[in-house]
């Protein structure tokens, strides 16, 4: 149903004008003597095409036509302008403030009816368009979700390729990949990226399946020999993802490169310090040492909450990025809350309070 409204100071072009506009298939004509009150009428209620007279009392049609451009929502509507032959100057102020066609007064009914019936046309067809458009937009949306999904599954199937030579847990991916969303969103980062950390976040570790299991696998500590070749896993990682055409995994060849550089330049494998560490590197480092820490492992017992609290303090502008430490800490029922939901044993490490 096309919703037409006519406005005319004139009771008598009033009536013509419905009794001709009725004349149109699905047309529901709706007529008001005051442009006022037919611009309330347009507030609650969105015409498809406006018939308007210029010369009315109060509010002439050029008046109407700027507050109803006024109204976001009614900026599409069709409208035609009413006027003598004389007004040219009129109908070019028109234009400019948005109508689309006009009629010369004394109207002709056939010219108006073919006039009318295709500016519906056109905004039918303008409807129709849109409704393609979002429909494509939604089809757009779903085939990116599927592709994110399966670069998601990727990432998984990948991190636990590492994690079967790793003695690390499962849920220890799960943990420090929340944790770096916890990090993320206290920086402001916006929550696409939070997604987009949370999901490179488990490949940190996947350059360990170029680590010889007797380095890997072994108890105790490593001797500087064997220290040396393990922490070629960071690169091996990066090399394995950096070429890759996904901004997901070209996300997590960053991570994987930097989450063991340290803030002061100390760390590995580039010695890169301070803000020329990529910030999902220096995130990554904050959540992968908290959980560590707070992990048991073979060959060492899991540290309270409150020993690994203090240790990103101590570490805070050696170590770590003092600003990643700050958000992380200043969340701290967010993270008992995921070592709780994702914990490795029904007994957890004793829990401390983050001071």
């Amino acid at each position: 149903m096309s919703k037409l409204l006519v406005v005319d100071d004139n009771s008598t072009n009033l009536t013509l004008f419905r009794h001709l506009l009725q004349k149109i298939e699905n047309a529901e004509v709706q007529c008001f003597a005051e442009a006022a009150t037919a611009l309330e009428w347009c507030v609650e209620n969105e015409p498809d095409l406006i018939l308007l007279d210029y010369m009315m009392p109060v509010m002439d049609g050029l008046e109407f036509i700027r507050r109803l451009q006024a109204m976001p929502e009614r900026r599409d509507v069709a409208i035609v302008m009413v006027t003598a032959d004389t007004e040219s100057d009129v109908r070019h102020q028109a234009l400019a403030l948005g109508a689309q066609d006009f009629l010369t007064k004394p109207v002709d009914k056939v010219e108006l009816i073919a006039r009318v019936r295709n500016l519906l046309a056109l905004r039918e067809s303008r409807r129709q368009l849109a409704d393609r458009a979002a429909w494509l937009a939604e089809e757009v949306a779903s085939a990116t979700a599927i592709i994110a999904a399966r670069e998601k599954e990727a990432i998984l199937r990948l991190s636990r390729a590492a994690e079967y030579r790793d003695p690390e847990t499962g849920m220890h991916l799960l943990r420090m990949s929340n944790y770096t969303r916890i990090v993320a969103a206290g920086l402001g980062l916006p929550v696409a990226e939070q997604k987009q950390l949370m999901a490179a976040a488990p490949m940190h570790d996947v350059g360990k399946v170029g680590t010889p299991d007797h380095i890997l696998l072994k108890p105790g500590r490593l001797t500087p020999e064997e220290f040396e070749i393990m922490k070629q896993h960071a690169t091996i990682g990066y090399e394995i993802l950096r070429d890759s055409v996904s901004t997901l995994l070209q996300n997590a060849a960053v991570v994987a490169l930097t989450h063991h550089e340290k803030f002061d330049g100390s760390g590995y494998p580039r010695g890169l310090a301070g803000e020329a560490i990529p910030l999902y590197g220096r995130i990554v480092a904050v959540a992968d040492v908290f959980d560590a820490l707070t992990s048991e492992r073979p060959y060492k017992k899991a540290w309270t909450l409150d020993a690994a609290v203090a240790f990103l303090k101590e570490g805070a502008g050696s170590h770590f990025d003092p600003a990643c430490v700050e958000a992380f800490l200043a969340n701290w029922d967010e993270v008992v809350e995921i070592r709780g939901c994702y914990s490795d044993a029904p007994a957890a490490a004793e829990l401390g309070q983050a001071a």
